[in-house]
């Protein structure tokens, strides 16, 4: 298993979808605002999590993306997984006759990488989450929002030209 920045940043935006899980469908834009994570970035680690059945997407207006499933049934495991995909290292585990002055030590390595994948396979959303809450984490009634721009009010104003009809008013002529 890799453990990589897409993965970490993965969890950290799960994390945040099952913390608002209640208020509805997150956007991305909203996620992305509010982890500082790129729009493109998770637009790619969302539909690898869609794929896996992590998440799943509502379309429309207020539309966005939930968990897929509970947050107590998803471990870190699952999400790294889900975006890295399993590692490809293969190596081969019998000592070759040319190596055998070399030291060989795949199967410390294999034993690492099984007790990380145990370990992330223990850890479920749902603790995370419950973690996040106890450190006080604010979690937002409705999505993030852009402040309005300010707008400034201007009256319109009256011509100054002798041939309008604002003019001609003016002077009682037109009625």
């Amino acid at each position: 298993m890799r453990l990589s920045t897409k993965g970490r940043l993965a969890v950290v935006a799960m994390i945040d979808v099952a913390l608002h899980r209640k208020v509805g469908p997150i956007s991305l834009a909203v996620l992305s605002r509010r982890q500082r994570i790129s729009l493109s970035y998770l637009e790619q680690m969302f539909a690898d999590l869609r794929r896996h059945g992590l998440v799943a997407s509502t379309r429309g207006p207020g539309g966005g993306y939930g968990l897929g499933r509970e947050a107590s049934s998803i471990t870190v495991a699952d999400i790294l997984f889900a975006v890295d995909g399993p590692s490809v290292e293969s190596r081969a585990s019998a000592v070759q006759p040319d190596d055998l002055q070399r030291c060989a030590t795949p199967e410390l390595w294999d034993s690492l990488s099984r007790k990380v994948v145990e370990f992330l396979d223990s850890v479920h959303l749902q603790k995370l989450v419950d973690d996040q809450i106890a450190l006080g984490v604010q979690m937002h009634a409705e999505p993030l929002k852009r402040p309005e721009p300010v707008r400034t009010v201007v009256k319109p104003s009256r011509p100054n030209a002798p041939n309008s009809v604002f003019e001609l008013a003016r002077f009682g002529i037109a009625s």
